[in-house]
């Protein structure tokens, strides 16, 4: 009888079937066409686990959705630094399309210094800018909240959540507006930071105004604190 028995192209574990039984990884993988797409296609809309259910659970309850993510069951929600850096991605798409100048920082007048290229990086990288600012947010949330019992890696990942909704928010003001040529930005900004608070405060003290008191605070403090430290970064590389 031959011998079946070969190395994990994964983990080079010692494999003796059609998976490894260490990490899962099948023996022989099928070729990539049109089915492999679909299916990709399929799992990212697939109502549950899928966006669409994540962005449904978000809107309605996002204080209790997170709250059994991070506690219960991971497997219900699309991972959350994907979910932001996809919910910004989506902005930018929208915004090349129609040309929508106005974003979170519109800094044009200093294209050829290190400051200006810092604010051109921020607009051009949605998703990467908006992970930096909900760490901010994160560390002011850990001072604000403090006799909460979760620690910074938990309520950045709140914040991923939080924040990814917020960008299709503005997202979708942003459609409009391309589509209907009315300016809608200032609006959906106010939408966008209400859904914040709202979230952020639910998610820790849903019955206290404080809560939703803090959740303002934060938010204005992570946001100057980011812009604060780009601008310090620019003018110290400028002046160097």
């Amino acid at each position: 009888m031959p011998n079946t028995t070969m190395k994990c192209s994964s983990c080079k574990n010692t494999v003796n079937g059609n998976f490894c039984s260490s990490c899962g990884q099948p023996t022989q993988l099928k070729r990539i066409d049109q089915h492999y797409v679909l299916h990709e296609i399929q799992h990212i809309l697939h109502f549950e686990k899928g966006i669409p259910y994540t962005i449904k659970e978000l809107l309605i309850a996002p204080g209790k959705n997170v709250k059994e993510f991070l506690k219960e069951n991971r497997s219900r929600l699309v991972k959350p630094i994907l979910f932001l850096v996809l919910s910004s991605l989506m902005y930018t798409i929208i915004n090349n399309v129609f040309h929508i100048e106005q974003g979170y920082v519109d800094f044009k007048e200093e294209k050829h210094t290190a400051l200006g290229s810092i604010f051109s990086w921020i607009q051009n990288h949605y998703g990467y800018a908006n992970i930096l600012m909900g760490v901010f947010i994160s560390a002011w949330i850990k001072v604000f909240y403090k006799k909460y019992d979760y620690n910074f890696f938990e309520v950045l990942i709140l914040q991923c959540f939080i924040l990814g909704i917020s960008m299709l928010v503005i997202s979708l003001f942003a459609l409009l507006e391309g589509l209907l040529q009315v300016n809608l930005m200032q609006i959906s900004g106010i939408f966008s930071v209400a859904y914040c608070i709202w979230g952020t405060g639910q998610f820790f003290d849903k019955s206290s105004v404080a809560s939703y008191l803090k959740a303002l605070i934060c938010y204005l403090l992570g946001m100057i604190t980011f812009l604060t430290l780009a601008i310090m970064l620019g003018l110290f590389i400028d002046a160097l």
